[in-house]
């Protein structure tokens, strides 16, 4: 969410509430204005414009709001709101004064009168979206993060319900109020969205940030998050969030995030596609569409299943070539014929392989060959052993076994080779590196 944002929404506040929503000169004839977005009912009196009646209170107002100097403007204002606690001119003054805090460079002050502003009106814009992106912004930065997002997002979450039922400020075009409502709503959907991602409320981050992204397009700060809405969520939205994180990778140019987010939309791209191929194309069309255009889409990649690698893996390789994990794929997934070509190969051939201890007996050890079954701690080979091993060579649970032995018959799911004649290798021990002759002592010189 862009700094200038904010600015805007808390600098227009000085400009359309400080000027063209300035009360009536005491004495003038009252001005009648209708509702906004709506003509006046018949029978029903229009909206009256706000009217200072004391002389007075209206040069104490006037003569505050018009000082160019922030301090001088914030002094005036708090002399006035002191003097006229209940004037008519009371939230304008409010809000005024609030940016007059914001100028100053006090956000303490800022924040407080941004509360007494909510105080005189519930549904004051202005100050529910700088309530709403402060605690973000303070989130942002580490401070009390979990309790100031979700503060944030309430201010946020009011926010959104005050726009819809807005009334336009007095001296306000109709063009100036929609740009207003339009400038808090990102900042609202932005905070809104923010705190249901951290609370991996996906459909609602999904919501709130794309809001967001729709009004602002170049906004770094809801482009990312909106991006791993969409790519975290589950189900997952891929092609969304790769346009997206794309987007966000070219609005982080020159920063230095930036490798670090096109990193990460790159592996996304490639888990989703199967490979890197066309990540460039998707990275060229969001740097000049805000948005995803019409027709875009990234094609999934599905993998092959069982079946069909083990086909594949037939047609390239013999059986003598595959290792245990290539059998075991061929003769659990592959098609009869398949099946019995590499089981015909390797039945009743002694094999000397390597694998992980399951458990062992003196005349039987259970041991997981393949690296999956492996990591499961799964038997999938059944040792019977020529003779009963010694205790001292007994093999411990979890420990890597050399090995020898020859197939006699396998069952295919859950797939478990039995092989007898089992016997126990041990690896060579590496050769010692040669000596070197001992160096001759020259005789003592006489």
């Amino acid at each position: 969410m862009k700094t200038s944002l904010l600015a805007i929404v808390i600098a227009s506040s000085a400009v359309a509430v400080g000027q063209g929503a300035q009360p009536q000169t005491p004495g003038a004839a009252p001005q009648q204005q209708a509702q906004p977005g709506a003509a006046a009912q018949p029978g029903q009196a229009p909206q009256q414009k706000k009217e200072i009646k004391d002389p007075a209170e209206y040069n104490a107002y006037v003569g505050a709001v018009q000082q160019q100097d922030a301090n001088a403007k914030v002094s005036g204002l708090e002399a006035f709101l002191t003097q006229y606690p209940n004037s008519v001119m009371k939230e304008d003054a409010l809000e005024i004064l609030m940016g007059a805090y914001q100028q100053a460079g006090n956000q303490q002050k800022m924040l407080d009168t941004a509360q007494r502003v909510l105080a005189a009106n519930p549904n004051n814009l202005r100050a529910l979206a700088l309530l709403a992106y402060t605690k973000r912004a303070m989130a942002d930065a580490n401070q009390n993060p979990q309790q100031n997002l979700a503060e944030g997002a309430q201010f946020a979450e009011r926010g959104l319900q005050a726009v819809q039922t807005a009334t336009k400020p007095d001296g306000m075009s109709d063009a100036d109020f929609a740009k207003l409502k339009a400038q808090v709503s990102v900042i609202f959907n932005g905070v809104a969205g923010m705190n249901a991602l951290q609370n991996k409320n996906y459909p609602v981050a999904q919501q709130h940030l794309r809001a967001a992204v729709e009004g602002e397009p170049n906004d770094l700060r809801n482009v990312y998050p909106l991006a791993l809405a969409y790519l975290t969520g589950t189900p997952p939205d891929s092609v969304n969030g790769l346009f997206f994180i794309a987007r966000a990778a070219n609005l982080a140019a020159g920063s230095p995030g930036q490798a670090q987010i096109e990193a990460y939309g790159k592996s996304q791209y490639t888990k989703y596609h199967g490979s890197d191929q066309g990540w460039t194309d998707v990275l060229a069309t969001a740097k000049t569409n805000p948005l995803p255009p019409s027709g875009f889409t990234v094609a999934q990649y599905v993998p092959p299943t069982p079946a069909e690698q083990a086909a594949e893996l037939v047609k390239t390789k013999s059986p003598k070539e595959m290792s245990f994990a290539e059998w075991e794929l061929v003769l659990s997934a592959g098609k009869p014929e398949d099946a019995d070509k590499v089981w015909q190969a390797i039945k009743g051939v002694p094999l000397q392989m390597e694998g992980q201890v399951i458990s062992a007996a003196p005349t039987k050890i259970e041991i997981a060959g393949s690296s999956d079954d492996i990591e499961k701690k799964r038997t999938d080979i059944i040792l019977e052993m020529s003779g009963t091993i010694p205790d001292r060579l007994m093999p411990k649970a979890d420990s890597t076994l050399d090995f020898e032995g020859t197939p006699v018959s396998y069952t295919a799911s859950p797939f478990v080779m039995n092989m007898e004649k089992g016997a126990l290798l041990t690896k060579a021990a590496p050769k010692p590196a040669p000596r070197k002759p001992a160096a001759r002592k020259k005789p003592a010189a006489r």
